[in-house]
């Protein structure tokens, strides 16, 4: 009975499978991010590219359906702890990136022509960086909670945020392309706030209680069946009253956000996000009309350094206005300096609807991703670029931080070092003035610095991973050197570099991964605290005695 069934979408699928698995073993083989190969595999099999797949529905939904699930982690990581504890750069820095640089190119859109409305979708297009190249290549380079690290996180996590109300922007024209009537404004701004308050509601006095429901079954694919329905039911119920299926997606992830089973949920959703995920990014590539690119080239070149060089002035000026110094600001603004994932999204939404289509829509589309291939580059290298371009900036903003640690550190002698001042780090500070150990500690966060100096502790503000701030921090007499931070990339960075200019301190570390044991050792740690359960007590007397710290010292008091 199944012999006559239209195999075609299973042809189409195959395909796309196959071609992805070749480009993304070749992009991963020159270390080169998997999205372009996502972005290179669509071209190359789209309707422009060999015309392996066709731009049809099933293209469509799968697109829409990465979006979806994109939507819904952003939801899931989107924490009102975390929003107000960087309130300052995410409402201060990001709030004035993303709406200057939506203004500012919406301006220059008018001017060439375009409508007020289509503009602004432009102008939000523009705006946006991609969270996934940015996040994981500082991750790599151990720069995430760097100051440029911290800045680029908080504008970031705005942008984010913002994706929301520009797609609800683009779901308000009308069938004529026409910006609604300014009553089906207030209408849909109605209906978006009664929705969020019943997605409140229900996540509050349903969802909660009926996964506590799903859990005692101890089902895996019951609460994986659950979790994707509570996703689709719910982009389900805000594109019914008229918004984005991305909206209800969002509000979802946040829901789960508030209970006990989101890292649980994050676990189980990862694979059919990770895969829809890919396939948005071949839809975008299956988009771009390459036959186009020679009549087109100008525009989009054009384009391109308009995007770059707006995002880069916009992001540098509000990060000096914000009081970063001219190097933090000028790092943090090539970072940012390209478009993203959610730009995409919104350009997708607004493609299909037919706000914007023929040579301005490839054009937007080229560029943004030719930003997007230079953006590895770009962030990969920035303190080098930056080195090169500013060194006088560059070389002040190293003596700011080189002196104050330098100061701190000052009378230390056979000293720790302790390497992060998180509550892992605090523990190890307190437990070493117990025992009247001379200590210090280098740390990032400039909250947990300013908080620490105020209780009279000697915490200074720096990164540890920088082999010239730890010897200002008196490396060569130390005694040894405490790893406090949980990040394996950092932690990794830390050792090595220490261990290229001194063999023999004692080097004590700490993993919540045990698989992480070996390579900590290889890199020359001296001891490794598997801290599975996230415990503070990573010092241990017996450790100290163990590595000299407390021999000489308790030796001495026998003897009287």
């Amino acid at each position: 009975m199944f012999s006559h069934v239209d195999n075609h979408g299973l042809h189409e699928i195959l395909i796309i499978l196959l071609a992805t698995a070749g480009v993304i073993m070749l992009f991963l083989r020159l270390r080169l991010p998997a999205v372009l190969g996502y972005f290179t595999a669509g071209m190359l099999i789209g309707p422009y590219g060999l015309a392996l797949i066709e731009d049809n529905a099933l293209t469509h939904m799968l697109a829409e359906f990465g979006v979806v699930f994109l939507m819904f982690s952003i939801g899931l990581e989107f924490s009102l702890g975390h929003l107000i504890r960087m309130k300052r750069t995410v409402l201060g820095l990001g709030s004035m990136q993303v709406l200057c640089t939506a203004l500012l190119t919406a301006g220059i859109a008018i001017a060439f022509g375009l409508r007020p409305g289509n503009a602004l979708i432009v102008g939000g297009i523009i705006a946006m960086s991609s969270t996934a190249l940015v996040v994981k290549a500082l991750t790599e380079q151990a720069e995430l909670h760097t100051r440029h690290g911290r800045n680029s996180v908080g504008i970031l996590l705005f942008q984010d945020l913002m994706v929301v109300p520009f797609l609800i922007l683009v779901s308000l024209f009308d069938e004529s392309l026409q910006p609604a009537a300014p009553w089906a404004l207030v209408q849909a701004i109605a209906a978006g706030i009664a929705t969020l308050l019943l997605f409140l509601a229900f996540g509050r006095w349903v969802l909660r209680p009926l996964f506590r429901e799903v859990a005692r079954f101890q089902s895996n694919e019951l609460f994986t069946l659950m979790a994707l329905l509570a996703v689709l039911a719910s982009a389900w119920a805000t594109n019914s009253v008229g918004l984005s299926l991305s909206l209800g997606a969002f509000l979802a992830g946040g829901m789960f956000n508030e209970t006990e089973f989101r890292h649980r949920i994050e676990a189980e959703i990862r694979p059919f996000k990770d895969v829809l995920l890919g396939l948005f990014f071949i839809s975008i590539g299956m988009m771009l009309d390459v036959r186009a690119l020679p009549t087109i080239w100008d525009s989009v070149l054009l384009l391109l350094c308009a995007l770059l060089l707006t995002k880069l002035l916009v992001t540098f000026a509000f990060c000096r206005l914000g009081g970063a110094n001219a190097a933090v600001a000028m790092r943090t603004a090539l970072i940012l300096a390209h478009g993203g994932e959610f730009g995409l999204a919104i350009l997708l939404q607004a493609v299909d609807i037919g706000i914007l289509g023929g040579q301005e829509g490839q054009a937007i589309l080229a560029s943004i991703l030719a930003s997007m291939a230079l953006a590895p580059l770009l962030i990969r290298h920035n303190g080098p670029i930056i080195a090169r371009l500013m060194p006088k900036a560059t070389r002040r903003s190293r003596e700011e931080i080189r002196s104050k640690l330098a100061e701190t550190a000052s009378g230390l002698a056979q000293h720790v070092i302790v390497c992060g001042h998180g509550s892992v780090g605090q523990r190890a500070l307190e437990i070493l003035r117990q025992y009247e150990i001379p200590a210090m500690a280098i740390e990032l966060d400039p909250d947990l610095v300013h908080h620490a100096r105020q209780q009279g502790l000697p915490v200074a503000y720096g990164d540890a991973a920088s082999l010239e701030l730890l010897q200002a921090c008196g490396l060569s007499r130390a005694s040894a050197v405490v790893v406090s931070m949980i990040d394996f990339n950092t932690a990794l960075k830390i050792i090595r570099r220490i261990r290229s200019v001194n063999a023999d301190i004692p080097i004590l570390a700490r993993t919540r991964k045990e698989l992480h044991l070996y390579q900590l050792y290889q890199a020359g740690a001296s001891e490794v605290v598997a801290d599975t359960f996230g415990s503070d007590q990573m010092l241990t007397r017996d450790m100290l005695i163990n590595h000299g710290l407390l021999q000489a010292r308790e030796s001495s008091a026998n003897t009287r």
